[in-house]
């Protein structure tokens, strides 16, 4: 069987890519951490593979493991190269101040998000103190048809691009129908921005806002609030602020001259 290429043709290079699928599963495995023989089986790698592979990356950070060297977890350095990339991202450099303004205006949690493939990843998060979570989102995924970050990106694409469905529900209210979906990205697009009523979070109200400094919008923030503080005046004052929030900063975006355009 042939080696995966890219766009370009270039030859997918075998142990990167089974290097880089270990670490992703075992990110997305959370706190519950993987026997060797869980890892194998689930990414179809000899047993010895990835015993060798593992110990590498023990070795280096990127996997940590308990004292009976039988679980297996991801390891401190992913964290320190998240970090890096928040830190060395123009993007997230230009809109933080303006999600800090945001957050003093509303005194509600707002959020800043990157489509990633059918997800959206959080990229920065200031939280409301009237409503705190204990887990903080950022460098965390939610898939794209379930909230008002990926609700205001995917109605900057057209709908042939969405998926066939169904998707996977949130909460009872969540879109889990490509028909549904379109209809409420329709809406999206005449109001200006997304609404989220309890589709992610039982209790919580959201409304995004496409950045359109790309194009297509690969970022967008958002506003959540919990239903029993959301009021038809709060709801208006919500969208007044956030509208001029992603004015300002769409304007201010570019970043520094000779800054390099990143795919």
């Amino acid at each position: 069987m042939p080696e995966p290429t890219d766009e370009r043709g270039v030859r997918e290079v075998k142990s990167a890519a089974r290097t880089v699928d270990l670490l992703e599963l075992l990110a997305a495995r959370g706190d519950r951490p993987a026997r060797l023989t869980e890892l194998a089986d689930e990414l179809d790698v000899p047993r010895s593979s990835m015993y060798a592979l593992l110990q590498t990356l023990v070795t280096r950070g990127w996997v940590r493991t308990d004292v009976t060297g039988s679980l297996y977890g991801i390891g401190i350095h992913a964290l320190l190269t998240g970090t890096s990339y928040l830190d060395s991202d123009p993007r997230v450099r230009v809109v933080r101040p303006y999600l800090d303004e945001a957050s003093e205006a509303l005194g509600e949690t707002i959020h800043l998000g990157r489509l990633d493939g059918t997800d959206v990843a959080y990229l920065a998060t200031r939280e409301s103190h009237e409503y705190l979570r204990t887990i903080s989102r950022v460098g965390r995924r939610l898939p794209a048809h379930v909230g008002a970050l990926g609700k205001a990106l995917l109605a900057e694409r057209p709908d042939e691009a969405l998926p066939e469905g169904p998707y996977e529900p949130a909460t009872p209210h969540t879109l889990t129908t490509r028909e549904a979906l379109a209809a409420d990205l329709a809406r999206t697009r005449a109001r200006g921005y997304s609404v989220d009523r309890e589709e992610g979070v039982l209790g919580i109200v959201g409304f995004g806002f496409a950045l359109r400094y790309d194009t297509p919008a690969q970022d967008a923030i958002s506003c959540s609030v919990p239903v029993a503080r959301l009021t038809p005046a709060h709801e208006e004052q919500i969208v007044t602020v956030m509208r001029d929030i992603r004015a300002k900063a769409e304007t201010a975006a570019p970043g520094p001259a000779g800054a390099p355009r990143w795919r």
